[in-house]
C-alpha cells in the first residue's frame, strides 16, 4: 500500500518542499515536508515516535487499532492519521490553526481515508459516540492552546478512551513553564502514565520525547 500526499505549497505556510518517506506496517508514507515551517509543514520528532509506537507489539497487544475509532487532535500534517488509518482505523482528525492550516491537513488526511478535520476546543458532539483512542502529537508549544487541548481531550473522551499524547520537552523561553501548566491541567482530570523508552519503537525513541498514556478520571471540567 503506498500513499502519495499532495505537495502543500504557499507563502502563508511554506515555499519549498522535498518528499519525505516514512515506513509503515502496510506499506510506505510519502508526505512533502517543507524545508522550513512552524504548523501543518514539518513532520515534528514526536509524531514519528508516536506513530511509530502504535504499530509496536506492546501497544496492538493491549489496544491495537483494527476497526478501532480514532481521533487525532492536532493534526499537523496528518501523519499520525494517516498511519493509524494505514493500520485499520476509523479515524477522524482535529486542528488548532488557521484555515489554511486545517486545508493542508485535511489535503493530506483525504488521501487515505474520508476524515473530518475541525477546530480544536469547538464543539465535539459530531465525534460522538466516544473514541476508542485519541492520539495527540507535539501539542504542547502555544499557551494559548493548553486549555482548549484539555477541554477537547474532556469532551472527546471516557474512562474507557485511550489518550496518547507525545511530545518533545524543550528547555527555551517559556516552554518548561508551560509543559508544567499542561501537566497541572491534564492531571486534574486525567491519570497520566509516562510509557518508558523500552516499550516504544527501537528506533524512534528520545530521552527528550515524552511519550503518556491518559485515562479519563470521573470528573467533569
Amino acid at each position: 500500500m503506498e500513499f502519495k500526499m499532495a505537495e502543500l505549497v504557499g507563502d502563508s505556510i511554506c515555499n519549498r518542499t522535498f518528499e519525505r518517506e516514512i515506513e509503515c506496517k502496510n506499506g510506505t508514507l510519502r508526505i512533502q515536508q517543507a524545508e522550513v515551517g512552524d504548523e501543518s509543514c514539518v513532520v515534528w520528532d514526536a509524531a514519528l515516535v508516536l506513530a511509530k509506537y502504535i504499530q509496536t507489539d506492546h501497544f496492538c497487544s493491549t489496544d491495537g487499532l483494527v476497526n478501532r475509532r480514532v481521533i487525532e487532535v492536532g493534526a499537523g500534517t496528518g501523519v499520525v492519521g494517516l498511519i493509524a488509518a494505514a493500520c485499520g482505523t476509523l479515524h477522524h482528525s482535529m486542528q488548532l490553526g488557521s484555515i489554511i492550516v486545517i486545508s493542508c491537513a485535511s489535503l493530506n488526511l483525504v488521501v487515505a481515508s474520508s476524515a473530518d478535520v475541525n477546530v480544536l476546543g469547538q464543539d465535539v458532539s459530531t465525534f460522538q459516540p466516544t473514541p476508542d483512542i485519541i492520539l495527540v502529537a507535539d501539542c504542547i508549544y502555544y499557551e494559548e492552546s493548553l486549555f482548549p487541548l484539555v477541554v477537547t481531550l474532556c469532551d472527546l473522551s471516557d474512562a474507557n478512551t485511550t489518550v496518547l499524547i507525545c511530545y518533545e520537552e524543550r528547555t527555551t523561553g517559556n516552554k518548561p513553564l508551560l509543559e508544567k501548566k499542561f501537566h497541572e491541567l491534564v492531571r486534574e482530570h486525567f491519570t497520566v502514565k509516562e510509557i518508558p523508552e523500552e516499550h516504544q519503537d527501537p528506533v524512534y525513541h528520545s530521552p527528550d520525547i515524552h511519550l503518556l498514556r491518559l485515562t479519563k478520571k470521573d470528573v467533569k471540567l
